[in-house]
């Protein structure tokens, strides 16, 4: 799984659980969880989170295998125009996500690695150049 670390934002109670997921460009679609998964943000933190406009997140989750080369990967300079939202990134092993993620996200992040590991067993983890491709643990 790819998951990137956010510059700041409130819902992060320590850095432990500041991990989150992203997508990238190339990429094969796997799969999807039909319905769409909510959240909602612990009521010590929902005047802060978003500017306090928000009380939670409705997602909709797809699975995605990366088939790109890593040096596509720039978090320091999105599309767009985007600012960056990332200062760091890293591969995880899917059934790692629940234990990294926010308690209160943690639900969610359980129902996508029961939906999703099915995508990620032994999948690859392209490397810079052909060849040095490493197998998930």
């Amino acid at each position: 799984m790819f998951i990137g670390r956010r510059i700041d934002g409130p819902e992060h109670v320590d850095e432990t659980h500041a991990y989150e997921e992203t997508n990238i460009r190339s990429i094969e679609r796997l799969g999807e969880i039909e319905e769409w998964l909510t959240y909602d943000i612990p009521r010590a933190i929902v005047g802060r989170a978003w500017g306090g406009k928000y009380r939670g997140q409705t997602q909709k989750w797809y699975a995605l295998r990366f088939v790109g080369d890593q040096g596509e990967i720039d978090i320091a300079h999105p599309a767009g125009g985007h600012d960056p939202e990332f200062v760091e990134w890293r591969w995880e092993p899917i059934e790692n996500l629940p234990t990294m993620i926010v308690p209160f996200k943690r639900p969610v992040y359980e129902r996508v690695v029961h939906e999703f590991a099915r995508f990620a067993s032994g999948a690859l983890i392209p490397g810079r150049e052909r060849g040095k491709e490493t197998r998930n643990p």
